[in-house]
């Protein structure tokens, strides 16, 4: 029996602002950092620990994404995970993974943020890769 399961839901706050591009393709495509707490007891403390994930998100999410969230902005990301595989110049295999959001809820108060012009990347692999 094989089990493909994949999904991820977190939530958390931004680390700092969204980045949008545009691919060579048009399509749109932003990233952003998220910080997701974990409290527990540890000897009697009360005890911190944060993960910080970084999410993509494409589309019309991703231009939402853009317009209305901020460093700090309180997010919840539904999702699957990815691994990225490259190798550098000096040959040495690397990983990353990394959450492709097929949804994210806007948990604060929207502020619409300032117009800002998109930079353009190379094709990336989107959620419908």
């Amino acid at each position: 029996m094989s089990l493909e399961i994949n999904n991820v839901i977190l939530g958390g706050n931004l680390t700092k602002d969204v980045v949008l591009k545009n691919t060579s393709s048009g399509r749109k495509v932003c990233t952003f950092t998220l910080a997701s707490n974990r409290t527990y007891m540890q000897g009697g403390q009360k005890t911190q620990e944060t993960s910080f994930i970084d999410i993509e998100v494409w589309g019309v999410i991703a231009e939402n994404c853009a317009k209305y969230l901020q460093k700090g902005s309180p997010v919840v990301v539904i999702g699957r995970l990815k691994q990225d595989r490259w190798e550098t110049e000096q040959g040495a295999k690397r990983t990353r993974l990394k959450v492709l959001a097929s949804n994210v809820q806007f948990m604060g108060a929207g502020r619409k943020k300032s117009d800002r012009p998109d930079d353009t990347v190379d094709e990336g692999m989107g959620w419908d890769e």
